[in-house]
C-alpha cells in the first residue's frame, strides 16, 4: 500500500532533500528512507507539500493529466475587486499562454502562524486574502495570475490537494497516511487509460 506524507513546508524551505543547506531542505523536517515530493512548492511559498514513497501515486498527484485540484490561500495587496476575480474565475492570459478557468473568491483571512521572516507591507496599501483553487501547476502560476489580474501576491499558502489540507499541521509538521487500496487501483487504471 503507498504511503502519502502530508507536510506542512515553511517558508524558505526548497522542495527537495539534497543541493542546499540541509536547513533549507525537506532532510532538515523529514526523515523517512525512499520518500518524494509529488509535485513542488517554491521556496517562497508556505503550506501543503505531498510526499510519498510510490513512483505511480507521486504520478498521479502531479501529472496535470489527472486535474487534482489544488487550493492557495493568497495574501494580496490592494482591495480585491470583483473584476479581478471575475479574471481569475474566467482564466487569464500569461506569457505561457492562457490559464483555465479557476475558482476564486474573496475570503476573511485564516489564522495562520506568523511567517518569519514577516511579509513586507507598504505603510498605506492594504491587502485582501484570496481562496484560489486551479488544476493545473505551472511555475509560479498563483502568483502569475493575481498579478495579471492586477493584485501581486505577498504571501501564498497551499492549503489543500485534492482531498488532502494541512488542517492540524504546523509548519514543520508532517503526517503520514496509508493510501486506501481503492484509491491505488483508481490510480493506476485512470493512468492506464491516458
Amino acid at each position: 500500500m503507498p504511503q502519502l506524507i502530508l507536510f506542512n513546508k515553511p517558508f524558505n524551505v526548497l522542495s527537495q532533500f539534497s543541493g542546499a543547506e540541509p536547513e533549507h531542505t525537506l532532510s532538515k523536517f523529514i526523515a523517512l528512507p525512499d520518500v518524494y515530493p509529488a509535485g513542488r512548492l517554491d521556496k517562497d511559498s508556505e503550506g501543503l507539500l505531498l510526499l510519498t514513497d510510490c513512483g505511480e501515486t507521486q504520478a498521479r498527484i502531479s501529472d496535470p493529466a489527472f486535474k487534482m485540484h489544488k487550493t492557495y490561500w493568497a495574501q494580496v495587496e490592494g482591495e480585491l475587486s470583483d473584476e479581478a476575480l471575475t479574471q481569475l474565475r474566467n482564466g487569464l492570459i500569461l506569457n505561457d499562454g492562457p490559464t483555465r478557468p479557476a475558482q476564486a473568491d474573496k475570503i476573511n483571512a485564516p489564522a495562520l502562524w506568523d511567517r518569519s521572516p514577516p511579509i513586507r507591507q507598504r505603510k498605506h496599501i492594504t491587502t485582501s486574502w484570496l481562496a484560489l483553487t486551479i488544476a493545473e501547476g505551472r511555475n509560479r502560476q498563483v502568483r502569475r495570475m493575481t498579478a495579471a489580474a492586477g493584485f501581486p501576491t505577498l504571501r501564498l499558502i497551499r492549503y489543500q490537494i485534492g482531498d488532502w489540507t494541512i488542517d492540524g499541521l504546523m509548519p514543520g509538521q508532517w503526517r503520514q497516511l496509508s493510501l486506501p487500496d481503492r484509491w491505488w487501483r483508481q490510480s493506476v487504471v485512470k493512468r492506464a487509460r491516458i
